[in-house]
């Protein structure tokens, strides 16, 4: 009898995908709420190993490296945000603002970000090729709600939508930066501000 005809033989190699995906699983949400609630600093991969009840190398048996680790925890936090305010009768610029707010309700995940954003602009990172292309889809997605506006008309034609795209990502970027040092800025706010003052300043004909 073949290996492929013992009883169980096929169900063995499954169960054990089954269950490294789910360890795998288990450490991205670790690492997820760790990090949302320690910071970048606080969230070491020796802290994230114990509460998973790993090893640094059993960890690194998922995830290449923290690094890998911490590129696929903004991931999961891009996706997590996408679910919680896509809104069919929004669009694009209404998800950011959205996001802008709940971003001051987990700071850890703030400052991730803006470490990796920094750290990831070597190509040889691994956060390198979904931070370029995550910059590209929230620009085009911000160009295309100034096209929306504009044919609405509840935007100034003479706006160019891929700089609007452009400025609404860098502001939101910047004001995290920002927050970072000082937390008594109120996101949201500043970001409706400068969005509406860029549209009013664009519809002012003098």
């Amino acid at each position: 009898m073949s290996d492929s005809e013992v009883p169980g033989s096929e169900r063995a190699p499954r169960t054990q995908y089954a269950k490294g995906a789910a360890k795998r699983r288990e450490i991205l949400d670790t690492a997820l709420r760790l990090i949302a609630k320690q910071g970048y600093q606080g969230s070491t991969l020796q802290h994230i190993a114990d509460a998973v009840g790993l090893t640094k190398a059993g960890v690194l048996h998922y995830f290449d490296s923290r690094e890998a680790l911490l590129a696929e925890v903004l991931r999961e936090r891009d996706n997590l945000a996408s679910a919680r305010f896509d809104n069919p009768d929004g669009d694009s610029l209404d998800l950011l603002a959205s996001a802008v707010t709940e971003n001051e309700t987990t700071p850890g995940l703030v400052s991730l970000y803006s470490r990796l954003v920094v750290d990831a602009a070597a190509p040889e990172h691994p956060a390198h090729d979904y931070i370029a292309d995550r910059y590209r889809r929230t620009v085009d997605a911000m160009a295309d709600a100034a096209r929306e506006r504009q044919a609405a008309g509840t935007l100034p034609a003479s706006i160019d939508p891929l700089t609007w795209g452009r400025v609404a990502t860098a502001l939101s970027d910047g004001l995290q930066l920002q927050w970072a040092y000082d937390d008594s800025i109120d996101m949201r706010a500043t970001f409706d501000v400068v969005m509406n003052y860029f549209a009013d300043a664009a519809g002012d004909p003098d």
